[in-house]
């Protein structure tokens, strides 16, 4: 299935919905530079995917994937800490990590994908 339009691509939909988990779970903390931080890195985890599919290029769409999966790994790395600082709960980091796992796999699909076929297949 070809894929028309960036909100098309499941990873961006499901970081969607894990960066307002992020948002709503830091709501209320005072750690401006680290709630800044994560909450920054967690934005563009979807920014890229849908910078990247909207340059029209397949070379630059693999390139942007390549950024959301660091920033996902970011994120990812970012929670352990908020874990480690009371931040959030071990049920929400249990949660969050997983969906970053998942994310990842999605995106490094995506670009195997963009590798084998050389188009934006879904």
């Amino acid at each position: 299935m070809r894929i028309y339009h960036f909100e098309e691509i499941e990873a961006w939909k499901k970081f969607q919905i894990v960066a307002i988990k992020i948002y709503n779970l830091l709501q209320i903390n005072v750690d401006y530079g680290f709630k800044n931080q994560i909450q920054r890195a967690s934005v563009s985890i979807s920014n890229n995917i849908a910078e990247g599919f909207e340059r029209g290029s397949d070379a630059d769409f693999r390139r942007f994937l390549f950024i959301s999966l660091g920033s996902c790994s970011e994120v990812k790395s970012m929670m352990y800490m908020a874990l480690q600082l009371n931040y959030i709960s071990q049920k929400d980091a249990n949660q969050l990590q997983k969906d970053l796992v998942e994310i990842s796999i999605m995106l490094k699909s995506f670009i195997r994908v963009l590798d084998k076929n050389g188009h934006r297949l879904n």
